[in-house]
């Protein structure tokens, strides 16, 4: 069994077919802030906090926890599976090894296609929503374009050269996240209920959304009002497992990684949720609110006055940076991982680790240019920043639908480990948990029929198209054998149990 020592890490990791090339430095606090910036409710909740306004009325905030009860039991399954398989490339490993090669390659390039949008939709949201608010300007669509293409680069430059500096930035952004939302919520509601600027019938009001209608499921091509709300969650809660894409560089991955996953949830529900619930509180007329690019700084700037507001705006920016910047260590290490097992375009290059800096530095640099090309496309666009965020939700959703459907079908080969019994399961709550994760997972991916998602649905589509030609190229060129994972002995032996 393993005692989480580098040397058994490392033997744990040489029972998948691989030799320790990254650096094991993550510890337990380093692993939580990987998944907590990955959720950042900061981001989340300032970035769709009007959308939900404008969809479902200030009412749709209570679809938030609905949404983390689900994420919560998706966390829960996606641990169990972490534990089993404590190797960077989460769901492509996953899927790859208790499935089959190709249905992994198949999610692990629906993961990179998720990893490589969503970095530039949070980017671009310090350029084109917060900076010209904090910093008093008009902005452009190629101010915008310039200045998220700075931020990708200092990211870039973080991953490239440091990893335990990434880290170490990371966290301390985490931490000042964790403390600022938690003051935030505590001031918001005691200046206003000593003002007594709090406005109770606001938490069940439709704002300016039309009541007639409000709870229903839609119909085939749109989603009723209420249901658009769940948006704002499941955009939100969402990359929790990006802590299992560092397994690799984790002591103790098996016990950390599972334990970060959930702690990040339920700590980004409950703090996100009373903030919430604040910001609604003394959000005065919300009809007006809905109107305004930046609801949440409003809010803060009429209760708490403009010097707190400005702190917002800065707070909100390091934490996007901080989203941004795990965001891009996550893609960058699923890049890396697939092109250890010669799995993706130009794998030669991108399998290889920098003998100076100890960082998967050319698949940083791919990482990189990608997003760079992805922004170039979309920054011209006036609806760039719904399609980006619309995609970066639908793409996670597949992505956690497909991996605890597997769960669901595997489940009884995954009780313990060729190496000792498993650190985390699910024990007798296993069942209601699944339940749980697949009811939700399947009213998430029913509101994505709404019409207003079609050029997200395009994206995805174009992004799969490329995936499956040069899937049919490697099919053609080496057969279904040739993309057999390495060592796969520890999974095989269970399956013949």
């Amino acid at each position: 069994m393993s005692d989480g020592s580098p040397r058994s890490d490392s033997a744990d990791l040489a029972q998948f077919g691989y030799q320790q090339s990254l650096e094991r430095r993550t510890g337990k606090f380093a692993s939580f802030a990987v998944a907590f910036a990955f959720v950042s409710i900061a981001t989340g909740i300032f970035t769709t906090y009007g959308a939900v306004l404008n969809s479902s009325g200030p009412a749709g905030i209570w679809t938030w926890p609905v949404a983390v009860v689900g994420q919560l039991a998706v966390a829960l399954v996606l641990g169990a599976l972490a534990s089993r398989i404590p190797v960077t490339g989460y769901h492509y490993q996953w899927m790859s090894r208790l499935a089959n090669p190709i249905l992994g390659w198949i999610i692990g390039w629906i993961s990179f296609t998720f990893l490589a949008i969503v970095v530039v939709a949070v980017d671009y949201t310090i350029a084109s929503t917060i900076l010209p608010v904090l910093l008093n300007y008009e902005s452009t669509a190629t101010i915008a374009w310039i200045m998220t293409a700075a931020v990708l680069t200092a990211q870039a430059l973080l991953v490239a050269l440091s990893t335990p500096w990434a880290e170490r930035v990371n966290s301390s952004l985490v931490t000042l996240e964790l403390i600022g939302m938690a003051a935030l919520t505590v001031l918001l509601l005691v200046v206003a209920a000593i003002r007594g600027d709090m406005d109770f019938s606001n938490l069940f009001s439709t704002g300016a959304v039309d009541p007639e209608g409000y709870w229903s499921f839609g119909d085939l091509t749109s989603a009723g009002p209420w249901m658009l709300g769940f948006l704002l969650g499941a955009f939100t809660i969402v990359g929790f497992e990006s802590a299992a894409n560092l397994a690799e560089e984790t002591h103790d991955p098996e016990r950390v990684v599972p334990r970060a996953m959930w702690q990040a949830v339920l700590a980004s529900g409950v703090l996100g949720f009373v903030f919430i619930i604040a910001v609604t509180l003394a959000a005065g007329d919300p009809v007006a609110l809905a109107e305004s690019g930046t609801p949440i700084a409003d809010v803060i700037d009429k209760t708490l006055g403009s010097v707190v507001a400005t702190l917002l705006l800065l707070m909100v920016v390091l934490a996007i940076f901080a989203c941004g910047l795990v965001i891009m260590i996550t893609g960058v290490r699923l890049t890396w991982a697939m092109s250890r097992d010669q799995r993706f375009p130009g794998w030669q290059q991108w399998n290889q680790i920098s003998p100076r800096f100890h960082t998967p530095m050319k698949a940083t640099l791919l990482y990189f240019f990608l997003a760079q090309l992805i922004l170039a496309i979309f920054a011209h666009s006036e609806t760039a920043l719904f399609t980006l965020f619309s995609a970066a939700t639908l793409l996670p959703a597949v992505m956690y639908a497909s991996t605890v459907v597997l769960y669901l079908v595997k489940r009884r080969h995954l009780a313990g480990s060729a190496h000792g019994p498993a650190k985390f399961s699910l024990g007798a709550w296993e069942i209601p948990i699944l339940v749980v994760a697949i009811v939700w997972l399947a009213f998430e991916l029913a509101l994505f029929r709404d019409a207003a998602f079609k050029e997200a649905w395009t994206y995805v589509i174009v992004m799969v198209a490329i995936g499956a030609a040069y899937l049919a190229y490697l099919l053609v060129r080496r057969g279904k054998q040739g993309l057999s994972m390495p060592d796969m002995h520890s999974i095989d032996a269970e399956l013949r149990e």
